[in-house]
């Protein structure tokens, strides 16, 4: 399946704005603790089937923990686990029509790539003549056609994450849980995988819930994504929510590169603030009461760069570019706008060549659009 078919029905794909779908999974109030460390604090989440869903947060903010416990590796301290209305948490994990993928394979190295692949198949009972046909089919899923003697030892790091894909579809769960899969991939194959993923997600129906550190990735695959801090869940929506629209400073900041200016609300006026900050008085829409502290949040690639002072003056910085690097599609610059205080904007690449271009102790000004910056009261 096409990526650009796959775009097609997730824009359209929202169970959760339809007050009568039912969650596939529900958590409620779930907690849980290690040797008196929260890990996970009072969680309520509901995934829907079909969804592809991504727990997105740094090392320890508890959500590879929030996903064994739907795996029933974990008891949790407090609270439930619904499985289509049902309470699972007395379930143990073969019980459960959910399976786990992990982010080491775990693959059985004495056993080929079929074996593997049948091992799940076994354990549930499922004939023997049915084994055979529903190897082949994984395989060939994966695209690992012919590779079905080898050992693990004898494949390479992309294909044995496909063999431990395919061990944990094979059984058809209900959900597939993904403890960051691509993190052993190379960039280029990571990139390539992530959208062979979706397309097999969409294929198959099923619903996919993905944990991963790597912001980009659940950009790119996931129909929503819950950011974590601390174990507890600080915004679900979808991507473009989750980026364009941050609850708080934290989520801005997490979710790809931002700049953030402090300042009081100064004024008013329709969809419009003035917030005023040290760097400034810039207008940006967005709500807030007139002496209320908040934060600009203005993302880089949001950032216009001038080698000439633009003619209109609002939401504009005059600076010095600091540093810069060359990305190929984009340009990041470090503009020093004060004394120990940059801003970072991005231009795009969009020609080979550009007339004038900039480098390191260059005058700029920056200027932004009051629609590009997200205003943050916390």
């Amino acid at each position: 399946m096409a990526s650009r078919q796959i775009g097609a029905i997730r824009s359209t794909f929202a169970p959760w704005e339809d007050p009568a779908a039912k969650p596939l999974v529900r958590f409620e109030g779930v907690s849980k603790a290690f040797a008196d460390t929260p890990a996970v604090k009072g969680v309520d989440l509901e995934i829907y089937e079909r969804e592809f869903f991504a727990l997105l947060g740094p090392s320890g903010c508890g959500k590879t923990t929030l996903m064994r416990l739907l795996a029933g590796f974990e008891s949790p301290d407090a609270g439930r686990m619904l499985l289509e209305g049902r309470d699972i948490g007395a379930d143990p994990p073969h019980r459960r029509p959910v399976h786990m993928m992990f982010q080491a394979y775990a693959l059985f190295p004495h056993l080929s790539v079929a074996q593997n692949v049948a091992f799940g198949l076994r354990r549930q009972g499922v004939a023997k003549a049915e084994i055979g046909p529903r190897v082949e089919e994984m395989l060939a899923m994966v695209k690992l056609e012919g590779l079905g003697k080898r050992r693990p030892d004898q494949l390479s790091g992309g294909q044995r994450q496909r063999v431990a894909l395919a061990r944990a579809l094979a059984p058809r769960p209900r959900i597939l849980l993904l403890d960051e899969p691509m993190a052993a991939l190379d960039r280029k194959l990571r990139e390539e995988t992530q959208f062979e993923l979706m397309a097999l997600q969409q294929r198959l129906g099923m619903t996919f819930m993905i944990v991963t550190h790597d912001q980009d990735e659940a950009m790119v695959v996931a129909d929503r994504i819950a950011v974590m801090r601390a174990g507890e869940i600080v915004q679900v929506g979808r991507p473009a929510e989750v980026y364009e629209a941050p609850a708080d400073r934290y989520v801005a900041g997490f979710i790809g590169d931002v700049n953030l200016f402090e300042g009081r609300v100064a004024a008013t006026e329709g969809p419009l603030i003035r917030l005023v900050t040290e760097d400034g008085a810039f207008d940006a829409e967005g709500s807030g009461a007139v002496g209320e502290r908040a934060w600009l949040a203005v993302r880089p690639e949001k950032i216009a760069v001038h080698a000439e002072p633009p003619a209109d003056p609002r939401n504009r910085l005059a600076g010095t570019i600091l540093d810069y690097g060359y990305l190929g599609d984009w340009t990041t610059y470090v503009v020093e706008i004060a004394p120990g205080r940059t801003v970072r904007a991005a231009r795009a690449n969009a020609t080979r060549t550009v007339e004038r271009p900039l480098g390191c102790d260059d005058p700029v000004w920056l200027t932004f659009a009051p629609s590009s910056a997200v205003v943050l009261t916390r």
